[in-house]
């Protein structure tokens, strides 16, 4: 069977390196999700970003730090102020410490993310960071997943150790939550003008979202220069009111990694691929990373994810092996193998 002639050729063009256009994005999205055109985009997709990272991964962690009713509002998480049955509570820096070292004892973790709620205390969060820092070999980074922030907030984060900041305008950003889409633009710019690694994803898409807004949403990421690209699902939990809308497939959020991967083909800046929650379908379309979890975690209703939604290390390494990538990326460049070996199971 052939391809369609508009299909084959985005694909040739991606082969040769070339980025979709953003109509070609939306006419890649519309494929129907289980058709042999979406199944040669996840190849082709998979086959390009290997190439492109050398079929070398990253491995990440993140540790919530904190839980409060958030103001937010953000109607896809459980934390959302009209909604949430989370108290306040923040976990204790010796805890954080004893996180810190689990994610990065065996030596594998590129960078190690720490997430508050939209508002947080800038104070707090340097001691935090100051504290992780000692906790962590050099060649592990630092990132933040915060709300909104100035320029003289990032230097201070940046002269504190923090590498990277991960902010998105989400999809329907100000309908869907109660913050600002141009304010989160804003805080695009301070990370990039600070010196910050600028962490993105499309998320959180749902059934809803078409095509149109998926690419509209996913080009912020190509436009301000994102270190990382991702793509997320967004996740049905109990309580949250986004959840009537349903949930898509996790084969429907690898065809959304492999557009991401194309489009990002266009971004220089872009030096890996992300997929939540960590799945085996999306690092066969494009994606090159997962993030282990703990602590507070916005699609979880428990207090700590690392007791359910959330994986650990060894779990997420293996599903990278299984994915058939070779190494992990550490956060000063250098690698280490992902073998058999590694997984402790020889």
């Amino acid at each position: 069977m052939k391809l369609p002639a508009r299909l084959d050729q985005v694909l040739r063009d991606a082969v040769e390196n070339k980025a979709p256009s953003r109509e070609d994005c939306a006419y890649l999205l519309d494929l129907p999700e289980c058709s042999m055109e979406a199944a040669a985009l996840t190849g082709v997709a998979d086959f390009v970003s290997r190439r492109r990272f050398g079929n070398q991964a990253m491995l990440l962690g993140q540790i919530g730090i904190d839980t409060a009713p958030c103001p937010g509002n953000c109607r896809f998480c459980v934390f959302g102020q009209d909604h949430t049955t989370f108290q306040s509570a923040r976990l204790g820096l010796d805890e954080i410490r004893r996180r810190a070292r689990a994610f990065a004892d065996k030596g594998d973790l590129y960078a190690l993310f720490l997430m508050t709620m939209h508002e947080f205390d800038l104070d707090r969060l340097l001691e935090t960071v100051s504290a992780v820092r000692g906790e962590l070999p050099s060649h592990t980074q630092i990132v933040v997943n915060v709300g909104d922030f100035d320029l003289s907030q990032a230097l201070e984060m940046r002269a504190c150790g923090v590498n990277g900041a991960y902010h998105v305008c989400r999809l329907r950003e100000g309908l869907d939550t109660a913050l600002d889409p141009d304010r989160r633009k804003k805080t695009f710019r301070v990370i990039k003008d600070a010196g910050l690694d600028f962490y993105y994803c499309c998320e959180p898409v749902g059934p809803e979202h078409s095509s149109g807004e998926l690419v509209e949403q996913m080009f912020l990421g190509v436009e301000y220069g994102c270190f990382q690209h991702a793509a997320m699902r967004r996740v049905a939990v109990s309580g949250v009111p986004l959840t009537r809308n349903g949930q898509i497939t996790e084969r429907r959020l690898a065809q959304v990694v492999a557009v991401v991967a194309l489009a990002t083909l266009a971004c220089p800046e872009t030096r890996n691929i992300a997929v939540h929650e960590p799945n085996l379908l999306g690092l066969a379309a494009g994606a090159n990373v997962v993030y282990a979890e703990s602590g507070a975690n916005p699609r979880d209703t428990q207090a700590d994810t690392s007791l359910n939604r959330g994986l650990d290390m060894a779990a997420c390494r293996k599903m990278l092996y299984e994915a058939g990538f070779t190494a992990l990326q550490r956060g000063d460049a250098s690698t280490i193998a992902l073998d058999l070996a590694s997984l402790g199971t020889v």
